[in-house]
């Protein structure tokens, strides 16, 4: 079976300049992943305030939908569900998970490392025709030593959740710039990260070489506009991977601060 599956850090659906409502333009743009899975973080599943300013009502449906974003993005052709993370007094927003094959199971887990940055994980069980795939959305914190906690807690949700045989796919924004948690990851879980053994690298995924060899890196993809920084990830257990790349250009610079990831994977 394969499955193609991609990861986006949406920006709450406001361009990260001058905030311009990106809804309907983030909708058409997860279209053009042609994923089966899409693992989404920064999601907003209310705002009061973009709705008034934007909505349906004010503005005939140009900028900013009724429900949410979520629900939205996942029309008629998938499935999705959301872990709320932050709230504030008008709205919140969190992970989602959109998936063209049933969701049986989701749960949502809070690894908040402390009061001023909501973070959390959210857990999907889809029904693939092949059996079940535990997929796990996550945006960790923006202090290394808050990440190293909840990369732990990541480790120990997924040991608790999904067993051996069940494959697995854990995918989102990790803030790991430093590239510091992979290599606990696939100790810990028997991941690999979707770039780890693909070569060559797309533009903007190039390999980083020492004296001793070639080392895995994960691909570039933050600021989207001029991606240097490795923020966003794909990891699997079970999965051959096919192909990965990190969607940039113009169109993906104006949507969000963060450029997508799309990867094609075979069950293995």
């Amino acid at each position: 079976m394969k499955i193609r599956v991609a990861t986006y850090n949406i920006h709450k659906g406001v361009s990260s300049i001058r905030s311009t409502p990106r809804v309907l333009a983030l909708k058409k743009a997860i279209g053009q992943f042609n994923a089966d899975v899409v693992f989404l973080q920064e999601v907003q599943g209310r705002h009061d305030h973009y709705s008034a300013q934007f909505g349906e009502e004010s503005r005939g449906h140009r900028h900013w939908p009724r429900e949410a974003q979520h629900e939205f993005f996942a029309g008629e052709s998938h499935h999705s569900a959301y872990g709320m993370n932050a709230v504030y007094d008008h709205g919140h927003h969190g992970n989602a998970l959109l998936s063209a094959y049933p969701i049986a199971d989701t749960s949502n887990h809070d690894v908040s490392d402390h009061a001023y940055e909501q973070r959390g994980i959210l857990h999907c069980v889809i029904e693939s025709p092949k059996g079940k795939v535990h997929c796990y959305v996550v945006h960790l914190g923006l202090f290394e030593s808050g990440r190293g906690r909840q990369t732990q807690a990541l480790i120990d949700c997924v040991n608790a959740s999904a067993a051996k045989n069940e494959p697995v796919i854990i995918a989102g924004d990790f803030n790991d710039w430093r590239n510091t948690l992979s290599d606990k990851l696939r100790k810990a879980l028997g991941v690999v990260e979707v770039f780890d053994e693909l070569s060559p690298r797309s533009k903007f995924g190039d390999l980083v070489r020492t004296f001793s060899g070639r080392e895995k890196a994960p691909a570039r993809t933050f600021p989207a506009a001029l991606p240097w920084f490795r923020l966003d990830r794909i990891y699997v257990r079970g999965f051959k991977v096919e192909s990965a790349q990190v969607m940039h250009g113009p169109l993906w610079a104006k949507l969000s601060d963060h450029a997508p990831i799309v990867a094609s994977l075979k069950l293995a």
